[in-house]
């Protein structure tokens, strides 16, 4: 995110509630947000409505930052933008934790970014493919809710564990984490895992006969 002065009223509200969200949780009052905002609690709700309305906003931008990282990276793939990604990783730290907390906390509004964050993810995967980066999928819908399914949930797990240590700094566990997952995740998708097809051939078949 943008330093403060390069952010309208509007966004810094955003950029605050993400940030307070994630650190503590969507029980957080909208008096909390506008003193991390700098601004008076009756502004959160003229550029907002409410709280509810404050959290769909933050969750649209949470994805479509997501989303435009990943699609321009499909875009301009190359060893120097993998590298520069990586080293601001931490960048997305904020925004990390605000999902996280999404999901922990369940129910319809997680369940709904969980699918737009599926909807995304097989927009940029079929990019991929068109840019020759990324294999063509015979269910490209089912691998983008696998992948966001394992990702999301492998991270979650990892912070769990994380958690038991101590107050967590996402910073910090974001590079961790991507220092732990990157080679092992690169070699499985890029070398694959499993010599036998008739396994995938033998689910097929039998996926074929149960429709």
């Amino acid at each position: 995110m943008r330093s403060d002065s390069d952010l309208t009223t509007r966004a810094r509200i955003r950029d605050a509630a993400i940030a307070t969200f994630g650190d503590q949780g969507f029980a957080v009052g909208v008096r909390t947000i506008a003193e991390a905002a700098g601004v008076s609690p009756g502004l959160v709700n003229h550029h907002f409505g409410s709280k509810d309305g404050l959290r769909a906003e933050c969750d649209a931008f949470v994805l479509e930052a997501i989303r435009r990282s990943k699609s321009d990276f499909m875009h301009n793939s190359s060893s120097a933008n993998f590298l520069a990604a990586l080293a601001e990783v931490e960048s997305f730290a904020p925004l990390i934790a605000y999902l996280v907390r999404s999901f922990q906390a369940g129910g319809n509004l997680a369940a709904h970014l969980f699918n737009d964050m599926v909807a995304n993810a097989e927009t940029y995967m079929q990019e991929g493919v068109d840019a020759g980066l990324i294999r063509p999928s015979r269910n490209p819908k089912a691998r983008a809710r696998y992948l966001a399914l394992v990702g999301g949930g492998g991270l979650m797990l990892y912070l769990q564990l994380k958690a038991a240590e101590g107050p967590i700094d996402y910073r910090q566990a974001l590079q961790d984490y991507t220092r732990e997952v990157m080679g092992p995740s690169l070699e499985i998708y890029t070398e694959g895992l499993i010599t036998d097809p008739r396994l995938l051939e033998t689910w097929q078949s039998q996926q074929a006969k149960e429709e």
